[in-house]
């Protein structure tokens, strides 16, 4: 792959929290600040299809904030302590929450079982991955590589014009890259670090017409 991203020092432990806040917080910014939005035209006192509108506006952005926050604090939080296991099923109602936004529909071959943390919070990161991939919309499908406790991932990404964004690409598969000071380009990276952590290495490569990033 052709390096378009500047390798640099690796972030330290405090500025790698600190952009992970970053990006949580940039996550929930729009909802949050269309349910502040909603408040305010009830505040104006307006007509009744005014109140209708907003009312919806409120339920719909709360219901999206919910979901990002859960699916945040399972991607990019502490989920437990060291050495914790996590529901796979529990992953997946969280993902679909999260990525099912009526662009995107998620298929979900995994079986039902307890998976240490860092290697479903990997398969969260990976999902967030494949969404970008697909940024008119589409279908990612997840299928298991293996099984048990050593279980990794394949998710297959599919839409119209699905592409691999480069820069991504360059921090997964090098080690001398690592991201851009914000809260976009920490991500890959942190999915890197999950896969280091897990014994595995993380490919984004083109299949045809789709994307498919894999994780073994």
């Amino acid at each position: 792959m052709s390096g378009t991203s500047t390798p640099g020092p690796a972030p330290d432990a405090l500025e790698l929290a600190a952009l992970l806040c970053s990006r949580v917080c940039h996550d929930l910014i729009s909802p949050v600040g269309a349910i502040v939005n909603g408040l305010e035209v009830l505040d104006d006192n307006p007509k009744p299809e005014d109140r209708e509108f907003a009312l919806d506006l409120i339920r719909k952005s709360a219901k999206t904030a919910s979901a990002r926050l859960q699916f945040c604090r399972l991607a990019f939080g502490a989920a437990g302590s060291s050495g914790a296991q996590i529901d796979l099923g529990d992953a997946q109602n969280m993902a679909k929450g999260h990525i099912e936004d009526g662009k995107i529909t998620l298929g979900w071959n995994l079986p039902r079982l307890l998976l240490p943390k860092n290697r479903v919070k990997l398969l969260l990161n990976m999902l967030v991955i494949a969404q970008q991939t697909i940024p008119r919309g589409g279908a990612l499908k997840i299928d298991p590589v293996g099984e048990g406790e050593t279980m990794s991932f394949r998710v297959t990404a599919s839409g119209l014009n699905a592409r691999i964004p480069q820069a991504i690409a360059d921090v997964l598969s090098s080690a001398t890259v690592s991201p851009a000071a914000d809260a976009h380009a920490v991500q890959p990276y942190y999915t890197r670090l999950l896969a280091d952590a897990c014994g595995v290495k993380v490919s984004l490569t083109p299949e045809g017409e789709n994307v498919v990033i894999a994780a073994g």
